[in-house]
């Protein structure tokens, strides 16, 4: 019996073609990182200049948060209807655009709103990179790839850390989001030409000349070509967010989103305050970005741990160890002594778990939906996600203005990890994949 375009991938091995796209992809996440922190190392020079209050700070940290939310939601619908690839590229248009606007605004209300813009292009361009590393790995290494890819993110807000750390001392904070811009620009082509449209969707929606369009990507991947396509549904599937909001995908989808959406709203909080705390302490905004910098770098490592742990104890039992700590670390980073040595460690170290966590999701989300309804069910779990993390820098804001210490906020804002745990050891996930001893290599 011939095998499925799917049968193929999954059991050959990953060739040079398939690492540079998935490579592509932790550079399209680095991206976001990069973009998404970008207001984070601008928020101490914006509140400077246009005096602006911390709880409406807060929310000025979240808009492109919810527009992350929005476009996760919307988007990622659209990269189970027209592709993975144009939503990606669409959406890295958006960003762009977005970051290029920032500069311009006058006053709160422009900036929040290409803040939102931006946060669209994100979200979409999220969901439809997660269904698109799924498919793109063989089974072997799934589990690891899937982390890998959102390491990006840590990476991207790492290395964009110490790159608007130089542009802060040289200029004002618009100069952070004209380089977010230009990086973003740049990555348009890049993908163009490393990313495919993945047999998955072409199998699915069958387009015209669907057979040949698979072929082209086995050959260019190193893989035996399909003799045909796999027959189609009796009943054509197609992709809807009501296909994931009932059974027997139902609870999955609750639950995912409820474990994602607490956690994400303590991490955002996290990341989005280290710099404006650090100020606050008297310290200078370059000293801030440096903790945000070295929270990163740890948000990488973990990430990239996590990985590595998943392919031995499964992706589940790892995310849940990683909420655990994350949880603690954040409590201590409550409660950290005004040293910017020791708060780097410590911010390090609380990341190096958060992050490390919010890897997981990633992976638990693409390996939860079937391919029909991936970047539907991956985009609505973040999208929500993201709409709950929109929460945590503005609660934080509403909490400092109304006199609660650092300690206090972090104690009740990590409650969310811990509401994370509960929910993800509920969720009943099929069998993850394993590295085992057989001939396939990397």
């Amino acid at each position: 019996m011939a095998k499925t375009p799917r049968e193929i991938v999954d059991e050959g091995r990953l060739s040079g073609w398939q690492i540079a796209a998935l490579g592509m992809t932790i550079l399209l996440n680095a991206l976001d990182g990069f973009d998404v922190m970008s207001i984070s190392f601008a928020a101490p020079g914006i509140a400077e200049e246009w005096q602006v209050p911390q709880d409406v700070l807060g929310w000025v940290l979240s808009m492109e948060l919810i527009g992350m939310a929005v476009g996760s939601i919307l988007l990622g619908g659209m990269a189970d209807r027209f592709g993975r690839r144009p939503t990606i590229l669409g959406c890295l248009t958006v960003m762009g655009a977005g970051m290029l606007l920032v500069p311009t605004a006058t006053g709160v209300a422009q900036l929040s709103l290409w803040r939102l813009l931006t946060g669209l292009g994100i979200g979409g361009m999220l969901a439809a990179l997660n269904a698109t590393v799924a498919e793109f790995s063989n089974a072997r290494y799934r589990s690891l790839v899937l982390p890998l890819m959102v390491t990006g993110y840590p990476l991207g807000a790492f290395l964009g850390g110490m790159m608007a750390a130089n542009v802060l001392d040289a200029r004002d904070w618009r100069g952070v989001f004209y380089l977010g811009a230009g990086l973003t620009i740049a990555a348009i082509p890049l993908t163009f030409f490393l990313i495919p449209e993945t047999p998955d969707w072409l199998v699915d929606c069958r387009p015209v000349n669907a057979l040949q369009r698979i072929n082209a990507t086995l050959r260019r991947f190193r893989l035996p070509e399909a003799i045909e396509l796999p027959e189609p549904s009796a009943d054509p599937r197609r992709s809807s967010i009501a296909d994931i909001l009932r059974p027997p995908l139902l609870s999955r989808t609750l639950l995912l989103t409820l474990a994602y959406l607490t956690h994400v709203t303590a991490y955002y909080y996290f990341v989005k305050w280290i710099p404006k705390l650090v100020v606050d302490m008297g310290f200078d905004a370059s000293a801030g970005g440096g903790v945000l910098t070295k929270a990163m770098l740890g948000g990488a490592i973990g990430g990239g741990l996590l990985g590595l742990v998943a392919l031995r104890i499964g992706i589940k039992k790892a995310t849940v160890i990683a909420l655990t700590g994350a949880f603690v670390m954040l409590n201590i980073f409550g409660q950290a002594p005004e040293d910017i040595a020791m708060l780097g460690w410590i911010a390090g170290v609380t990341a190096f778990f958060s992050n490390a966590a919010a890897v997981g999701f990633y992976a638990l989300l693409a390996m939860a939906f079937p391919p029909h309804v991936r970047a539907t069910g991956t985009g609505f779990g973040i999208g929500f996600g993201r709409a709950g993390a929109a929460m945590g820098p503005a609660l934080a804001g509403i909490l400092f203005a109304r006199g609660l210490d650092v300690g206090a906020v972090s104690l009740i804002i990590s409650i969310g990890s811990a509401v994370s745990i509960g929910a993800i050891l509920l969720v009943r996930l099929t069998a993850e994949p394993r590295v085992t001893t057989d001939r396939h290599g990397a």
